[in-house]
């Protein structure tokens, strides 16, 4: 038992019913504004709705404790559960149903335009640490291990569940209505890397498979190019340019190019923001960490995104497909491959933040 002290576009929507993929979905937007180009996320006006003890983040309907730093000192990933465990058993806030955040829910926190902390401007949150939280996310290649994300700086990566890192525990006010796909991981594993039963892992992120289910088919196949039905967003079949491994610069060129010439038709591809590489990612695979049966051809291992770190802007945010990582690449290095991407982000779907 643990004790503790407790812009380029812009529109405004209001409470609207989006059909998609099968289902409906209500969203509020207030004020949204998107600047796709150099992969800013979504903002959102009156974003944080805080209490006494906790703030709800209305872009994707999650509740969180409020006090970032209440577990007061690092645990081991077994520890933070328990150390959840204790909060329900003490109603903290007057709920008993908090839980480790799975990696795309703790994720979608993070702000790519600031650092120290990486949250939105004007959040609610006190006592952030600048540095690794965990996430209720095995590493799927690496089960001893888990997923955490550093809220210094942003970045996603995985390390031994026996080492120590932050709690930010969270939950659901409205089960089923949460704004964030699916991760696609549905096993559990304990401690050591060993499967073992969700029932007797309950708040473990393959028990609770929580999040957006992905359509059946995720994925449309086109001449040369694949629609994901989840995000609205186009790919090129073949995930890589000739080049295989380019510059930040020369991915840019490379995109200007393919415009140019109205490649598969169309002239809006891009460089992609790192939320929108983030969001091909099954945590429940790995090499790649694609979803299983997915039609794209030659996977790199390594992404450039169109997302400037602010932490060192001679840098740029990275995808890592062999785990779905989360990481940075300097710029001026021809280290990354490149995946163009167009289509309806702009459109609040709902599906990636």
């Amino acid at each position: 038992m643990f004790h503790y002290i407790g812009l380029s576009i812009g529109f405004s929507i209001g409470l609207a019913t989006v059909d998609h993929a099968g289902y409906n979905k209500n969203l509020y937007f207030l004020e949204i504004y998107r600047e796709k180009l150099y992969g800013r996320s979504f903002v959102l006006k009156n974003r944080f709705e805080a209490s006494e003890y906790t703030v709800t983040d209305r872009k994707t309907g999650l509740m969180w404790v409020k006090n970032a730093g209440i577990s007061e000192f690092p645990l081991t990933w077994k520890e933070a559960f328990e150390f959840t465990e204790d909060l329900n058993r003490d109603a903290h806030g007057g709920f008993t149903d908090w839980r480790l955040p799975n990696r795309r829910e703790l994720f979608s926190l993070v702000s790519h335009e600031n650092i120290n902390p990486t949250l939105d401007s004007g959040h609610s949150f006190v006592n952030v640490f600048q540095g690794y939280y965990w996430t209720a996310s095995t590493c799927a290649r690496v089960p001893a291990q888990a997923w955490y994300v550093h809220f210094g700086g942003g970045k996603v990566y995985r390390g031994m569940k026996y080492a120590s890192n932050m709690v930010w525990p969270v939950r659901e006010p409205s089960p089923g209505r949460v704004q964030i796909p699916f991760s696609g991981q549905a096993h559990c594993f304990d401690e050591n890397g060993d499967a073992a039963p969700c029932e007797k892992h309950p708040l473990q992120h393959g028990a609770l498979s929580s999040g957006i289910p992905w359509p059946a088919p995720r994925f449309e196949v086109a001449n040369g190019y694949i629609l994901d039905r989840l995000t609205g967003l186009t790919w090129t079949r073949k995930a890589c340019s000739d080049a295989r491994f380019l510059t930040w610069k020369d991915a840019h060129e490379v995109i200007a190019g393919m415009n140019q010439r109205h490649a598969y038709g169309f002239s809006d591809w891009r460089v992609p923001a790192i939320r929108e590489l983030e969001s091909l990612a099954d945590l429940g695979r790995h090499s790649p960490a694609l979803p299983g049966g997915h039609p794209f051809s030659e996977v790199s291992d390594f992404y450039w995104s169109g997302t400037t770190s602010m932490y060192e802007q001679r840098y740029a945010w990275a995808f890592y497909t062999k785990d779905g990582a989360v990481g940075v690449g300097f710029k001026n290095n021809p280290e990354f491959s490149l995946w163009p991407v167009r289509g309806q982000n702009d459109q609040a779907r709902g599906n990636i933040f």
